[in-house]
């Protein structure tokens, strides 16, 4: 629903917040009732419907604990409205927005707010209410393919969720922290898709997988004749992103002196590509990921800090599957209903023993190992009901995650089987190998450099 057809009610005991909020929207919204006494919220409801609530979280009580808020909000859900309840505090206390959010909230405005803010959540709220947020899934227009959607109802990934919608329509560089496997890279993309930049290029490096040959023509570009192989020009990354946002995966594993080289591009807002002396103003929204935990970041040694504070205006933590159970299975159908869909298989479920598995299974490869069992589950199954003995976990995983136990030489010598296996298997190919095992290519050339292969 657009917001010109939309009914909304506030309800807050100042007086000027509803004279401000109704001026604000009596020419954006079809109509806005406003409301001081949260008392008169079942007569109000009883005798129309609203698209959206405004609903102050603070009312008689001296003591300001959202309280009142969240049992007016629960009265709301009581009385079967099906109204996108947004909360509206002065005390911008996160785990308030968290709560609120968990108990049914749409979303989460801190006083004073700016108006075009306001408005911006109140069109997000309507739009999530006609169906983009959908059975604790956030989706873009297009949920075809996997790498559109994100999946859970676990209160981490519900604090994901509202981080998402807080931070996306900002110009905020972010930075993504997390385990391999955890979807970084989905954070990214649904960071981009919610941004005013959505319909401008989303470009993604890796630029751990950079050598230092390669990084300042890969990012910046270089002119035809720069060094030996440049036989024609080379638009860069950066260049390419230019309106949009440009996504630096495993940013983490670059040396000291292709930070150096990024931390100048950051401040000047300019590139210049190899080659020439002309420089070319760029616009980008940076967004940046590694798996590296941010005390190993702060290590001067190992990273620039100017250039984390450049690249880290926000951070988000992307939590390891084994935090998340209550994701587990949910992520298993989904990714069932996907596979099955592609395989052209008939609807596949899951036996209780082969759900007791799942959510026994500790996950050391995260939501990539999980989607990749899945997927060989439903290949090699001959029945629509998946068996334990269906659920295959990466050897290579097990190994990897058992690497500090005592008998480590022979974890190792697992480890090193696998990968030579699999490597022979795809003739060579590092990037089908790297997948296959569930894997970034940088985690798989080093584990080469580890085993001397």
């Amino acid at each position: 629903m657009i917001l010109r057809n939309a009914s909304i009610l506030v309800i807050d005991d100042d007086t000027d917040v509803l004279t401000a909020v109704r001026l604000l929207l009596k020419t954006e919204a079809k109509e806005v009732v406003i409301e001081k006494n949260p008392e008169n919220i079942r007569s109000l409801l009883s005798k129309q419907s609203y698209d959206v609530i405004l609903l102050d979280m603070n009312f008689t009580s001296s003591i300001n604990t959202g309280n009142e808020g969240f049992y007016w909000l629960n009265k709301i859900k009581e009385l079967g409205s099906e109204a996108a309840v947004i909360m509206i505090t002065a005390y911008g206390d996160i785990d308030l927005a968290v709560r609120s959010l968990k108990e049914g909230a749409a979303d989460f405005v801190v006083k004073p707010w700016h108006n075009e803010k306001l408005i911006s959540t109140i069109r997000d709220a309507l739009s999530k209410k006609s169906g983009n947020r959908v059975g604790g899934s956030i989706k873009s227009d297009d949920a075809s393919t996997l790498g559109t959607m994100l999946v859970g109802e676990s209160e981490a990934i519900r604090n994901i969720f509202f981080k998402l919608d807080k931070i996306a329509p900002t110009e905020a560089n972010i930075l993504i922290l997390g385990e391999n496997g955890t979807g970084k890279d989905l954070i990214a993309k649904a960071i981009h898709e919610r941004s005013l930049r959505k319909d401008k290029p989303f470009v993604k490096v890796d630029v751990g997988a950079l050598t230092e040959g390669l990084f300042e023509s890969e990012l910046f570009g270089h002119k035809k004749g720069a060094f030996t192989d440049a036989r024609e020009d080379r638009v860069g990354r950066f260049e390419a992103a230019n309106g949009g946002t440009l996504f630096l995966d495993e940013i983490g594993n670059i040396s000291l002196h292709q930070q150096a080289k990024l931390l100048s591009v950051l401040q000047n807002r300019m590139v210049t590509p190899l080659g020439t002396n002309q420089a070319i103003p760029i616009d980008i929204r940076l967004i940046c990921a590694t798996n590296l935990p941010l005390s190993e970041l702060a290590n001067e040694n190992r990273f620039r800090k100017d250039l984390i504070y450049r690249i880290n205006t926000v951070e988000m933590m992307v939590p390891p599957l084994r935090k998340r159970e209550e994701d587990i299975i949910l992520l298993a159908k989904h990714f069932a209903g996907i596979y099955a869909k592609k395989y052209l298989k008939p609807s596949i479920s899951f036996s209780e023993k082969a759900l007791e598995k799942l959510r026994s299974y500790h996950y050391p490869g995260n939501v990539r190992e999980l989607q990749y069992t899945i997927e060989r589950a439903l290949i090699m199954a001959d029945h629509p009901v998946l068996q334990p003995e269906d659920l295959i976990f990466s050897p290579l995983e097990s190994a990897s995650a058992a690497e500090d136990e005592p008998d480590e030489l022979r974890l190792s010598t697992i480890e090193k089987n696998t990968i030579l296996r699999v490597i022979e298997k795809n003739s060579g190919n590092i990037t089908k190998a790297a997948k296959e095992l569930g894997l970034t290519r940088t985690a798989l050339y080093r584990r080469l450099s580890k085993y001397d292969i």
